[in-house]
């Protein structure tokens, strides 16, 4: 017996990381030994003083239950503290405040709160591909935001078509930016929730890489810009400042209302984010400035190999000093999927081609930092002698 997938399942392309893993796959079974360059995974382990008070916490029976509800009181009272201290911005952490399973389930479960079939959800692309595929399950249809270069990757507000705006309900934004990596300013959010507001537009901001950037260029929250819990909300995420992605716990904080309709929807679908891994949630949120420090000091030294080399070989990279991934243009007479096949088959390396983020990415491909340097070094050095 045969059992057709949703029409919904139907409209989606296959997740992309799930097809660069079936070829990973497939050349290591033939011996190849690649350099992985493709998901912005951390390779770096959890900080060992966080992994003790998930051990601990973990023999504690109260945690042994379900974890209903928005989140334990104690996580999103750590969530208002960093927040505040990070950004200066006061969060009620009864009301602003809710744990989430990582970010990705949370912008995957938001529009069930708030998209109708047939509302239109503007997408940044290229984007991470959640924005569009939770918008499809619940019946909404994806906008495409092109992020060009010659624009630094951000959106031009003022070319979505009027007719798109009277439909929209939804704006996804993303800075540090995934794939990118471009970051903006907050007069740029300034002028996002100015429109937000003027359309009546929900505005949701992935901000799951903001702790990972060079020294003196700190991103900013769009909840900095006065006003703007009244239309926003921002989702985050403690794997990449933590080392933290096999773990999945992060929040979203913003609109009161916004906040209980992500929480209405998740407590409909999800139990909760493990009470063991919220403690531990809480020990990194209170933790030292030093260890997000050295996590971004890690990442700063692989970004000065990697770059340093593609510029030398002779490619175009973006420059970029927040996030953990690298933006290349693709050498002429490639395209961005027929470039990462051919470095993958000639030189060992898994790269992400730039259009399976969007019909925007073509002409690129993106590269992580998620690997040792003498990983990097080595990419470094088949990619020079590929190109040339």
């Amino acid at each position: 017996m045969e059992f057709a997938r949703s029409k919904a399942l139907q409209s989606l392309p296959p997740y992309l990381f799930i097809e660069i893993d079936k070829k990973k796959k497939a050349a290591l079974a033939a011996g190849v030994d690649l350099v992985d360059l493709g998901v912005g995974d951390p390779d770096l382990p959890t900080p060992t003083e966080l992994i003790r008070v998930l051990q601990k916490a973990s023999q504690n029976p109260a945690y042994h239950q379900y974890p209903l509800g928005s989140g334990m009181p104690s996580y999103r009272e750590a969530v208002a503290v960093w927040f505040k201290r990070r950004f200066g911005v006061a969060l009620d952490p009864t009301s602003e405040v809710v744990a989430t399973i990582g970010s990705k389930e949370a912008i995957g479960h938001f529009p069930i709160a708030f998209v109708n079939p047939g509302d239109v959800v503007l997408c940044p692309d290229p984007g991470y591909p959640v924005y569009a595929a939770g918008t499809r399950f619940v019946g909404g249809i994806p906008y495409a935001m092109p992020l060009l270069e010659k624009n630094r990757f951000l959106p031009d507000l003022g070319a979505i078509p009027a007719a798109a705006l009277k439909k929209a309900k939804l704006m996804w934004l993303n800075y540090p930016n995934n794939p990118t990596a471009a970051t903006c300013d907050l007069a740029f959010f300034k002028r996002a929730v100015e429109f937000c507001r003027k359309h009546k537009i929900i505005l949701a901001h992935d901000m799951a890489y903001s702790e990972v950037y060079e020294a003196g260029q700190a991103p900013p929250s769009v909840l900095q810009v006065p006003g703007a819990k009244d239309v926003a909300i921002e989702f985050h995420s403690l794997s990449k400042t933590f080392n933290m992605t096999g773990w999945r716990v992060g929040f979203a904080v913003g609109h009161p209302q916004l906040v209980a309709g992500l929480a209405a929807a998740k407590g409909n679908l999800d139990s909760g984010v493990v009470s063991a891994i919220q403690a531990m949630g809480c020990a990194a949120l209170k933790a030292p400035a030093s260890l997000a420090k050295r996590v971004r000091g890690v990442y700063k030294q692989r970004r000065a190999i990697l770059v340093g080399g593609l510029k030398k070989a002779g490619f175009s990279v973006f420059p970029s000093r927040a996030a953990f991934y690298v933006w290349v243009k693709v050498p002429q007479g490639h395209s961005s999927a027929s470039f990462c096949s051919l470095l993958l088959d000639k030189a060992g390396i898994v790269a992400t081609p730039g259009n399976g983020f969007g019909a925007a990415g073509e002409g690129y491909f993106r590269l992580t930092l998620t690997a040792p340097e003498n990983r990097l070094r080595l990419a470094v050095k088949r990619l020079a002698a590929l190109k040339g």
